[in-house]
């Protein structure tokens, strides 16, 4: 009985010590952190909207400035543009930023009030549009120096009764622009 015994505790004891030399030894991964900091997007206005000169008959009518250099104007109703016209132009915008990469524009979608500068009378500016586009991927900027030039148009709304005389935002309009 006594040599039963002995011979389970070696059995139990070498049971052990082949567990204790089986077992696996730990081991460390390693990784390691990084970042680059890109070039925040900006938006800079370089040339405010304007509409010129305009003439009004006794209809309504409208002018429409197109989102270019050229600011072409596209006359419709009852207005016109006399012969000292004054100087129009499409809203102007530097974008800057990391160099190729793409981003969204966001330009106004409702209506946007221009008041006469020494009454309460008022125009509405709306339609407005841009030379790049709207959305996610409209705007690219350049692989060299990071900018592109934006230009936004809009269509401005006269009454045939329009009060005579310069009329100006009170609150400008936003043109937003983010990186996708």
């Amino acid at each position: 009985m006594k040599k039963k015994i002995l011979l389970m505790a070696i059995a139990l004891m070498s049971i052990g010590i082949t567990n204790t030399a089986m077992a696996q030894k730990q081991e460390t991964g390693t990784a390691s952190a990084s970042a680059y900091i890109i070039n925040p997007i900006a938006i800079n206005k370089t040339v405010d909207m304007s509409f010129g000169n305009i003439a009004i008959g006794t209809g309504v009518g409208t002018v429409l400035i197109a989102p270019s250099s050229e600011g072409g104007l596209t006359i419709g109703g009852d207005a016109f543009i006399p012969a000292t016209g004054g100087s129009s132009a499409a809203a102007k915008f530097t974008i800057s930023g990391e160099n190729s990469y793409t981003y969204t524009i966001t330009i106004p979608t409702g209506d946007h009030t221009i008041t006469h500068t020494n009454t309460t009378d008022v125009m509405i500016v709306n339609n407005f549009t841009s030379s790049i586009g709207t959305g996610a991927g409209d705007g690219f900027l350049d692989a060299s120096n990071g900018n592109q030039v934006l230009y936004v148009g809009a269509t401005l709304n006269i009454s045939g009764d329009q009060l005579t005389g310069s009329y100006a935002s009170l609150t400008a309009f936003d043109v937003k622009v983010n990186y996708n």
